[in-house]
């Protein structure tokens, strides 16, 4: 099978602050692009949602990183930018210290994820969005 990139989007609606797991969705997509061994390349196209690699068997890892990323980043703090309310600007710090983007290999078909490892959407706001999620695939 000749190298060939795979270039997709798709949505994630979310109910507000949370991380919401997206694994099985891309590894449907691998498996709808045929994907055997390459990189992948995700992104999300958002300035107040993010990004990341994180454990998923439990579900306080989650629930401690979402409160951490509070206390790191509060809604209190005297922000300049406030235009779309106080979860704005925290939202844009907690995207500037997890991340946009995420580099994954595949082999043979699979993300070559740890045991222990899930790709997650980070919401940062408080209210429900849809967020647009762009994944590449390289590879053969």
């Amino acid at each position: 099978m000749p190298d060939r990139p795979y270039l997709t989007t798709f949505r994630v609606r979310t109910p507000g602050r949370a991380m919401l797991e997206i694994t099985d969705e891309v590894a449907h997509r691998l498996a709808e692009a045929e994907a055997q061994d390459g990189l992948l390349t995700l992104f999300i196209r958002h300035t107040s949602a993010s990004l990341t690699i994180m454990e998923n068997a439990s579900p306080d890892v989650r629930r401690d990183l979402v409160d951490a990323l509070d206390r790191l980043a509060p809604e209190d703090a005297p922000y300049r930018h406030d235009e779309e309310g106080p979860d704005d600007m925290p939202a844009h710090v907690k995207t500037a210290l997890t991340g946009t983007s995420l580099v994954v290999p595949v082999m043979n078909g699979r993300l070559m994820l740890g045991t222990w490892q899930g790709i997650y959407v980070m919401e940062h706001r408080a209210r429900p969005h849809e967020r647009e999620i762009v994944l590449h695939y390289a590879g053969r």
